[in-house]
């Protein structure tokens, strides 16, 4: 979240449930000096709505990613992009990629994920 409000990207606002992972990340951000900056709020991803969010990261587990897939394609504008560290989304194209390794991140167009997920549901159709 700090370095995604370091990279221009505000509001920067973090999602935990762990209380322990939480106050680390209020601890972190205060550290280097983006104390109400950003922001860590303890509530469940799984019941915000992102409907209003441009600009996505994840850090998850793969067996989350697919409920996570249906999730953001069903709420965030097509004009959101989604950045997943560690792990892809599996059935997702990505628009980009940096780094190799644990290092890896993967970078998606929401607009071309619709795109490619209709025209996927209308061959299956076919």
């Amino acid at each position: 979240v700090v370095e995604a409000y370091k990279q221009g990207l505000s509001p920067a606002v973090g999602y935990e449930l762990n209380p322990w992972l939480l106050c680390l990340s209020n601890y972190r951000a205060w550290k280097a000096g983006y104390h109400g900056k950003v922001s860590f709020l303890k509530k469940d991803l799984w019941k915000v709505n992102l409907s209003d969010c441009y600009n996505v990261i994840v850090f998850l587990a793969p067996s989350v990613k697919p409920p996570l897939a249906a999730k953001l394609l069903a709420e965030l504008p097509d004009e959101a992009r989604v950045v997943a560290g560690r792990f892809p989304f599996p059935s997702w194209t990505p628009s980009s990629t940096l780094g190799q390794g644990l290092e890896q991140v993967w970078a998606y167009d929401m607009k071309e994920v619709r795109r490619a997920a209709h025209a996927a549901q209308k061959e299956a159709w076919s």
